[in-house]
Protein backbone atom coordinates (compact mmCIF):
# COMPACT_ATOMS: atom_id res chain seq x y z
CA UNK A 1 0.00 0.00 0.00
CA UNK A 2 1.25 3.49 -0.82
CA UNK A 3 2.29 5.67 2.09
CA UNK A 4 -0.10 8.56 2.76
CA UNK A 5 1.25 12.03 2.00
CA UNK A 6 0.94 15.01 4.37
CA UNK A 7 1.39 18.59 3.20
CA UNK A 8 2.25 20.70 6.26
CA UNK A 9 2.39 24.50 6.12
CA UNK A 10 4.20 26.50 8.80
CA UNK A 11 5.77 29.94 8.62
CA UNK A 12 7.83 29.08 11.72
CA UNK A 13 9.93 26.04 10.89
CA UNK A 14 13.61 25.35 11.66
CA UNK A 15 15.88 27.16 11.87
CA UNK A 16 13.25 29.53 13.32
CA UNK A 17 13.43 29.85 17.11
CA UNK A 18 9.85 31.12 17.53
CA UNK A 19 7.79 29.34 20.19
CA UNK A 20 5.42 27.68 17.73
CA UNK A 21 8.25 25.96 15.88
CA UNK A 22 8.42 23.14 18.42
CA UNK A 23 4.81 22.18 17.80
CA UNK A 24 5.52 22.20 14.07
CA UNK A 25 8.59 19.97 14.31
CA UNK A 26 6.84 17.57 16.67
CA UNK A 27 3.79 17.25 14.41
CA UNK A 28 5.86 16.67 11.29
CA UNK A 29 8.04 14.10 13.05
CA UNK A 30 5.03 12.29 14.52
CA UNK A 31 3.42 11.85 11.09
CA UNK A 32 6.74 10.75 9.56
CA UNK A 33 7.26 8.21 12.35
CA UNK A 34 3.69 6.95 11.80
CA UNK A 35 4.54 6.02 8.22
CA UNK A 36 3.53 9.14 6.32
CA UNK A 37 5.48 10.94 3.60
CA UNK A 38 5.71 14.58 4.71
CA UNK A 39 6.28 17.76 2.72
CA UNK A 40 6.61 21.10 4.54
CA UNK A 41 5.86 24.48 2.98
CA UNK A 42 7.71 27.31 4.71
CA UNK A 43 9.91 30.37 4.18
CA UNK A 44 13.66 30.65 3.42
CA UNK A 45 16.08 30.01 6.26
CA UNK A 46 17.70 33.42 5.76
CA UNK A 47 14.49 35.13 6.86
CA UNK A 48 14.97 33.89 10.42
CA UNK A 49 18.70 34.49 10.55
CA UNK A 50 18.23 38.16 9.64
CA UNK A 51 15.12 38.91 11.70
CA UNK A 52 13.63 36.75 14.46
CA UNK A 53 16.72 34.68 15.21
CA UNK A 54 17.54 31.03 14.54
CA UNK A 55 18.23 27.75 16.30
CA UNK A 56 20.44 25.75 13.94
CA UNK A 57 20.51 22.67 16.18
CA UNK A 58 16.72 22.33 16.00
CA UNK A 59 16.93 21.77 12.24
CA UNK A 60 18.82 18.56 12.95
CA UNK A 61 15.86 17.22 14.92
CA UNK A 62 13.62 16.95 11.82
CA UNK A 63 12.85 13.32 10.97
CA UNK A 64 14.79 11.83 8.04
CA UNK A 65 12.91 11.89 4.75
CA UNK A 66 10.85 15.02 5.48
CA UNK A 67 10.92 17.25 2.42
CA UNK A 68 11.05 21.01 3.05
CA UNK A 69 9.98 23.41 0.30
CA UNK A 70 10.76 27.08 0.85
CA UNK A 71 9.47 30.18 -0.92
CA UNK A 72 10.23 33.83 -0.24
CA UNK A 73 7.00 35.63 0.77
CA UNK A 74 8.63 39.04 0.12
CA UNK A 75 7.30 40.50 3.36
CA UNK A 76 8.85 43.95 4.05
CA UNK A 77 8.49 43.53 7.83
CA UNK A 78 11.28 40.92 7.71
CA UNK A 79 13.58 42.78 5.30
CA UNK A 80 16.06 44.36 7.68
CA UNK A 81 18.88 45.26 5.30
CA UNK A 82 18.22 49.00 4.95
CA UNK A 83 20.74 49.24 2.13
CA UNK A 84 18.32 47.27 -0.04
CA UNK A 85 15.30 49.44 0.68
CA UNK A 86 13.89 51.73 -1.97
CA UNK A 87 14.37 55.49 -1.54
CA UNK A 88 10.67 55.91 -0.81
CA UNK A 89 10.66 53.30 1.92
CA UNK A 90 13.81 54.65 3.56
CA UNK A 91 12.62 58.27 3.42
CA UNK A 92 8.97 57.69 4.34
CA UNK A 93 8.76 54.32 6.13
CA UNK A 94 5.31 54.88 7.70
CA UNK A 95 3.74 55.95 4.41
CA UNK A 96 5.42 53.06 2.61
CA UNK A 97 4.06 50.57 5.13
CA UNK A 98 0.48 51.83 4.82
CA UNK A 99 0.58 51.75 1.02
CA UNK A 100 2.29 48.36 1.00
CA UNK A 101 -0.47 46.74 3.09
CA UNK A 102 -2.68 46.75 0.00
CA UNK A 103 -0.51 43.94 -1.35
CA UNK A 104 -1.67 41.83 1.56
CA UNK A 105 -5.36 42.61 1.73
CA UNK A 106 -5.95 42.17 -1.98
CA UNK A 107 -5.14 38.48 -1.42
CA UNK A 108 -5.93 37.70 2.21
CA UNK A 109 -6.95 39.82 5.25
CA UNK A 110 -3.73 39.49 7.23
CA UNK A 111 -1.21 42.33 7.51
CA UNK A 112 2.31 41.44 6.31
CA UNK A 113 1.39 37.86 5.45
CA UNK A 114 -1.64 38.03 3.14
CA UNK A 115 0.54 38.48 0.04
CA UNK A 116 1.93 34.97 0.56
CA UNK A 117 -1.36 33.39 -0.53
CA UNK A 118 -0.60 33.14 -4.30
CA UNK A 119 2.81 31.65 -3.60
CA UNK A 120 1.38 29.12 -1.17
CA UNK A 121 -1.33 28.06 -3.60
CA UNK A 122 1.22 27.62 -6.38
CA UNK A 123 3.52 25.58 -4.13
CA UNK A 124 0.63 23.40 -3.00
CA UNK A 125 -0.35 22.72 -6.63
CA UNK A 126 3.22 21.79 -7.56
CA UNK A 127 3.61 19.44 -4.62
CA UNK A 128 0.24 17.81 -5.26
CA UNK A 129 1.09 17.37 -8.94
CA UNK A 130 4.38 15.67 -8.11
CA UNK A 131 3.07 13.50 -5.26
CA UNK A 132 -0.70 13.55 -4.59
CA UNK A 133 -1.51 14.94 -1.15
CA UNK A 134 -3.80 12.89 1.12
CA UNK A 135 -4.04 15.42 3.96
CA UNK A 136 -3.01 19.04 4.49
CA UNK A 137 -2.35 20.74 7.84
CA UNK A 138 -1.71 24.44 8.35
CA UNK A 139 -0.49 25.74 11.69
CA UNK A 140 -1.13 29.37 12.56
CA UNK A 141 -0.22 32.05 13.02
CA UNK A 142 0.08 33.49 10.45
CA UNK A 143 -3.34 32.31 9.39
CA UNK A 144 -2.48 32.38 5.71
CA UNK A 145 -0.87 29.02 6.56
CA UNK A 146 -4.40 27.58 6.32
CA UNK A 147 -4.62 28.48 2.62
CA UNK A 148 -2.84 25.47 1.04
CA UNK A 149 -5.23 23.02 2.70
CA UNK A 150 -8.29 25.05 1.79
CA UNK A 151 -7.02 25.46 -1.78
CA UNK A 152 -6.33 21.75 -2.29
CA UNK A 153 -9.69 20.87 -0.77
CA UNK A 154 -11.51 23.25 -3.10
CA UNK A 155 -9.60 22.13 -6.21
CA UNK A 156 -8.97 18.44 -5.51
CA UNK A 157 -11.07 17.41 -2.50
CA UNK A 158 -8.07 16.98 -0.19
CA UNK A 159 -9.09 16.98 3.52
CA UNK A 160 -7.35 19.54 5.71
CA UNK A 161 -6.77 20.43 9.35
CA UNK A 162 -6.61 23.92 10.86
CA UNK A 163 -4.16 23.95 13.76
CA UNK A 164 -4.47 27.06 15.92
CA UNK A 165 -1.48 27.77 18.15
CA UNK A 166 -3.21 30.97 19.22
CA UNK A 167 -6.35 32.67 17.89
CA UNK A 168 -7.13 34.86 14.91
CA UNK A 169 -9.78 37.06 16.47
CA UNK A 170 -9.29 36.57 20.22
CA UNK A 171 -6.72 38.39 22.35
CA UNK A 172 -5.77 35.53 24.68
CA UNK A 173 -4.49 37.95 27.33
CA UNK A 174 -7.41 40.38 27.55
CA UNK A 175 -10.18 38.02 26.41
CA UNK A 176 -11.43 40.71 24.02
CA UNK A 177 -11.72 40.60 20.27
CA UNK A 178 -8.61 41.90 18.51
CA UNK A 179 -8.77 45.17 16.61
CA UNK A 180 -7.52 43.25 13.56
CA UNK A 181 -10.63 40.99 13.62
CA UNK A 182 -12.21 42.73 10.64
CA UNK A 183 -15.25 41.59 8.69
CA UNK A 184 -12.87 40.11 6.17
CA UNK A 185 -11.18 38.03 8.85
CA UNK A 186 -14.54 36.77 10.14
CA UNK A 187 -15.69 35.82 6.64
CA UNK A 188 -12.46 34.00 5.89
CA UNK A 189 -12.36 32.18 9.21
CA UNK A 190 -15.91 30.92 8.73
CA UNK A 191 -15.15 29.90 5.15
CA UNK A 192 -12.06 27.97 6.20
CA UNK A 193 -13.75 26.24 9.13
CA UNK A 194 -16.78 25.17 7.11
CA UNK A 195 -14.75 22.79 4.94
CA UNK A 196 -12.05 21.72 7.43
CA UNK A 197 -11.93 18.07 8.47
CA UNK A 198 -10.63 18.94 11.94
CA UNK A 199 -9.91 22.16 13.83
CA UNK A 200 -7.28 21.97 16.57
CA UNK A 201 -6.81 24.25 19.59
CA UNK A 202 -4.13 24.19 22.28
CA UNK A 203 -6.52 24.35 25.25
CA UNK A 204 -10.20 24.01 26.03
CA UNK A 205 -10.64 27.69 26.87
CA UNK A 206 -9.73 28.74 23.33
CA UNK A 207 -11.77 25.88 21.86
CA UNK A 208 -14.82 26.96 23.87
CA UNK A 209 -14.54 30.54 22.66
CA UNK A 210 -14.53 29.38 19.04
CA UNK A 211 -17.33 26.90 19.71
CA UNK A 212 -19.52 29.82 20.76
CA UNK A 213 -18.58 31.72 17.61
CA UNK A 214 -18.97 28.80 15.21
CA UNK A 215 -21.56 26.47 16.73
CA UNK A 216 -21.99 24.58 13.46
CA UNK A 217 -18.37 23.41 13.48
CA UNK A 218 -18.17 22.20 17.11
CA UNK A 219 -18.17 18.50 16.22
CA UNK A 220 -14.88 18.95 14.33
CA UNK A 221 -13.10 20.99 17.01
CA UNK A 222 -10.44 19.18 19.02
CA UNK A 223 -8.06 20.09 21.83
CA UNK A 224 -4.52 19.06 20.90
CA UNK A 225 -2.37 20.41 23.72
CA UNK A 226 1.23 21.31 23.08
CA UNK A 227 2.82 18.63 25.22
CA UNK A 228 6.55 18.20 25.79
CA UNK A 229 9.30 16.93 23.50
CA UNK A 230 12.50 15.10 24.35
CA UNK A 231 15.51 15.51 22.10
CA UNK A 232 18.99 14.39 23.11
CA UNK A 233 18.16 13.46 26.68
CA UNK A 234 15.21 12.47 28.85
CA UNK A 235 13.39 15.16 30.81
CA UNK A 236 13.14 12.87 33.84
CA UNK A 237 15.57 14.96 35.87
CA UNK A 238 16.99 13.53 39.13
CA UNK A 239 17.03 15.45 42.40
CA UNK A 240 20.12 17.66 42.48
CA UNK A 241 22.61 16.51 45.11
CA UNK A 242 24.13 19.99 45.48
CA UNK A 243 20.87 21.61 46.60
CA UNK A 244 22.11 21.65 50.21
CA UNK A 245 24.64 24.31 49.15
CA UNK A 246 21.79 26.63 48.16
CA UNK A 247 18.61 26.13 46.15
CA UNK A 248 18.53 27.21 42.51
CA UNK A 249 15.22 28.35 41.03
CA UNK A 250 15.04 28.50 37.25
CA UNK A 251 12.90 30.21 34.62
CA UNK A 252 13.21 29.11 31.00
CA UNK A 253 11.31 31.00 28.32
CA UNK A 254 11.15 34.21 26.33
CA UNK A 255 11.04 37.25 28.59
CA UNK A 256 8.41 39.52 27.04
CA UNK A 257 6.46 42.49 28.45
CA UNK A 258 3.64 40.02 29.21
CA UNK A 259 5.81 38.19 31.74
CA UNK A 260 5.13 39.70 35.22
CA UNK A 261 8.82 40.35 35.80
CA UNK A 262 8.41 43.15 38.38
CA UNK A 263 6.14 41.21 40.73
CA UNK A 264 8.26 38.10 40.17
CA UNK A 265 11.42 39.88 41.37
CA UNK A 266 9.64 41.70 44.20
CA UNK A 267 8.07 38.47 45.44
CA UNK A 268 11.39 36.65 45.21
CA UNK A 269 13.11 39.43 47.17
CA UNK A 270 10.44 39.38 49.89
CA UNK A 271 10.55 35.59 50.22
CA UNK A 272 14.34 35.52 50.35
CA UNK A 273 14.29 37.94 53.28
CA UNK A 274 12.18 35.69 55.49
CA UNK A 275 12.38 32.07 54.32
CA UNK A 276 15.33 30.12 55.76
CA UNK A 277 15.37 27.68 52.84
CA UNK A 278 16.01 30.61 50.50
CA UNK A 279 19.12 31.79 52.32
CA UNK A 280 21.80 31.83 49.64
CA UNK A 281 19.30 30.73 46.99
CA UNK A 282 19.56 31.91 43.39
CA UNK A 283 17.00 32.70 40.71
CA UNK A 284 18.38 32.01 37.23
CA UNK A 285 16.58 33.33 34.15
CA UNK A 286 17.22 31.60 30.80
CA UNK A 287 15.83 32.47 27.36
CA UNK A 288 15.68 35.38 24.95
CA UNK A 289 14.77 38.83 26.20
CA UNK A 290 12.14 40.02 23.74
CA UNK A 291 10.34 38.13 20.97
CA UNK A 292 12.76 39.19 18.24
CA UNK A 293 16.00 38.80 20.15
CA UNK A 294 16.57 42.57 20.10
CA UNK A 295 16.36 42.81 23.88
CA UNK A 296 14.22 44.83 26.25
CA UNK A 297 16.09 47.56 28.10
CA UNK A 298 13.59 47.76 30.96
CA UNK A 299 13.66 44.00 31.55
CA UNK A 300 17.46 43.89 31.41
CA UNK A 301 17.76 46.75 33.89
CA UNK A 302 15.29 45.13 36.30
CA UNK A 303 17.25 41.87 36.23
CA UNK A 304 20.58 43.63 36.74
CA UNK A 305 19.17 45.63 39.66
CA UNK A 306 18.12 42.38 41.35
CA UNK A 307 21.62 40.86 41.22
CA UNK A 308 22.21 41.51 44.96
CA UNK A 309 19.15 39.34 45.62
CA UNK A 310 20.62 36.37 43.79
CA UNK A 311 18.89 37.02 40.44
CA UNK A 312 20.89 36.46 37.26
CA UNK A 313 20.30 36.17 33.51
CA UNK A 314 22.31 33.40 31.85
CA UNK A 315 21.18 33.66 28.24
CA UNK A 316 19.11 31.43 25.94
CA UNK A 317 19.29 27.66 25.84
CA UNK A 318 18.78 25.52 22.75
CA UNK A 319 15.95 23.00 22.78
CA UNK A 320 18.34 20.09 22.29
CA UNK A 321 20.27 21.18 25.41
CA UNK A 322 17.20 21.79 27.56
CA UNK A 323 17.57 18.71 29.77
CA UNK A 324 21.06 19.81 30.82
CA UNK A 325 19.68 23.20 31.83
CA UNK A 326 16.95 21.61 33.96
CA UNK A 327 19.52 19.48 35.78
CA UNK A 328 20.90 22.67 37.32
CA UNK A 329 17.59 23.63 38.98
CA UNK A 330 15.85 22.59 42.20
CA UNK A 331 12.58 24.43 41.44
CA UNK A 332 11.05 25.97 38.33
CA UNK A 333 9.28 29.30 37.89
CA UNK A 334 6.25 29.35 35.59
CA UNK A 335 5.79 33.07 34.93
CA UNK A 336 3.05 33.89 32.42
CA UNK A 337 1.03 36.84 31.21
CA UNK A 338 -2.48 37.20 32.58
CA UNK A 339 -5.35 35.73 30.58
CA UNK A 340 -7.63 32.73 31.04
CA UNK A 341 -6.81 31.57 27.51
CA UNK A 342 -3.03 31.48 28.20
CA UNK A 343 -1.39 28.08 28.70
CA UNK A 344 2.18 28.25 27.31
CA UNK A 345 3.96 25.23 25.90
CA UNK A 346 6.55 25.45 28.67
CA UNK A 347 4.09 24.20 31.31
CA UNK A 348 4.13 20.68 29.83
CA UNK A 349 7.90 20.52 29.76
CA UNK A 350 8.05 21.72 33.37
CA UNK A 351 5.56 19.02 34.37
CA UNK A 352 7.63 16.30 32.70
CA UNK A 353 10.71 17.05 34.80
CA UNK A 354 9.00 16.38 38.14
CA UNK A 355 10.84 19.40 39.59
CA UNK A 356 8.69 21.55 41.91
CA UNK A 357 6.96 24.30 39.92
CA UNK A 358 6.01 27.66 41.41
CA UNK A 359 3.33 29.44 39.37
CA UNK A 360 3.76 33.20 39.06
CA UNK A 361 0.66 33.99 37.04
CA UNK A 362 -2.97 34.85 37.53
CA UNK A 363 -4.79 31.85 39.07
CA UNK A 364 -7.37 32.07 36.29
CA UNK A 365 -4.85 31.25 33.53
CA UNK A 366 -5.47 28.08 31.55
CA UNK A 367 -2.12 26.83 32.85
CA UNK A 368 -3.85 26.28 36.19
CA UNK A 369 -6.08 23.65 34.56
CA UNK A 370 -2.96 21.80 33.41
CA UNK A 371 -1.06 21.87 36.71
CA UNK A 372 -3.83 21.68 39.31
CA UNK A 373 -3.41 17.95 40.02
CA UNK A 374 0.39 17.89 39.96
CA UNK A 375 1.99 16.70 43.23
CA UNK A 376 4.85 19.16 42.60
CA UNK A 377 2.87 22.34 41.94
CA UNK A 378 2.96 25.44 44.15
CA UNK A 379 0.59 28.17 42.89
CA UNK A 380 0.62 31.82 43.91
CA UNK A 381 -2.76 32.61 45.47
CA UNK A 382 -2.66 36.03 43.79
CA UNK A 383 -0.37 37.82 41.37
CA UNK A 384 0.88 40.21 44.07
CA UNK A 385 4.19 40.61 45.84
CA UNK A 386 2.84 38.90 48.95
CA UNK A 387 1.13 36.12 46.99
CA UNK A 388 4.28 35.41 44.97
CA UNK A 389 6.52 35.59 48.05
CA UNK A 390 4.38 33.03 49.85
CA UNK A 391 4.50 30.71 46.83
CA UNK A 392 8.30 31.00 46.62
CA UNK A 393 8.58 30.14 50.31
CA UNK A 394 6.38 27.06 49.98
CA UNK A 395 8.21 25.98 46.82
CA UNK A 396 11.55 26.33 48.60
CA UNK A 397 10.41 24.01 51.37
CA UNK A 398 9.17 21.49 48.83
CA UNK A 399 12.39 21.69 46.80
CA UNK A 400 14.53 21.21 49.91
CA UNK A 401 12.62 18.13 51.03
CA UNK A 402 11.63 16.45 47.75
CA UNK A 403 12.89 12.85 47.68
CA UNK A 404 13.79 10.74 44.67
CA UNK A 405 10.47 8.91 45.14
CA UNK A 406 8.59 12.21 45.23
CA UNK A 407 10.31 13.31 42.03
CA UNK A 408 9.44 10.02 40.33
CA UNK A 409 5.78 10.36 41.33
CA UNK A 410 5.63 13.85 39.84
CA UNK A 411 7.32 12.63 36.66
CA UNK A 412 4.80 9.83 36.22
CA UNK A 413 2.02 12.40 36.53
CA UNK A 414 3.68 14.71 34.00
CA UNK A 415 4.22 11.89 31.48
CA UNK A 416 0.59 12.19 30.37
CA UNK A 417 1.52 15.42 28.57
CA UNK A 418 4.02 13.93 26.16
CA UNK A 419 3.60 15.36 22.67
CA UNK A 420 3.03 11.90 21.25
CA UNK A 421 0.19 11.39 23.72
CA UNK A 422 -1.51 14.44 22.27
CA UNK A 423 -0.84 13.72 18.60
CA UNK A 424 -1.10 9.93 18.28
CA UNK A 425 -4.91 9.74 18.62
CA UNK A 426 -5.37 12.43 15.96
CA UNK A 427 -2.90 10.80 13.59
CA UNK A 428 -4.68 7.48 13.96
CA UNK A 429 -8.07 9.07 13.27
CA UNK A 430 -6.80 11.03 10.27
CA UNK A 431 -4.98 8.00 8.84
CA UNK A 432 -8.28 6.10 8.96
CA UNK A 433 -10.15 9.07 7.49
CA UNK A 434 -7.94 9.26 4.37
CA UNK A 435 -8.24 5.51 3.82
CA UNK A 436 -4.69 4.34 4.66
Amino acid sequence: MNRPHLLYTAWSFPPSRAGGVYRAVATVNAFANAGWDVTVLTVPEALFRTSTGSDEELARQIAPGVRVVREDPHVPAFQNDIARWSFGRARFPEVHKLLDLRKDFVHFPEPNYGRWRPGLEAMAERVHGEHPVDLAIGTANPHVDFIPGWHLNRRHGVPYVMDYRDAWQLDVFSGRRLITATRGVRRWERRLMESATEIWFVNDAIRSWHANEYAGEVDRMRVVANGFDEYRESLQIPVREERTDGLVFGYIGTITPNVPLAVLIDGWRRAREREQHLAGARLVLRGYIGHFGAGDAAASQAIEAAAPDGVSYEGPVGKSDIAAAYRGFDALVLALGTGRYVTSGKVFEYAATGIPVVSVHDPGNAATDVMKDSPAWVPAAALTTEGVADAFSRAARMAASQTAADRATAQRWGAQYSRSGQLDPRIAALTAAVGH
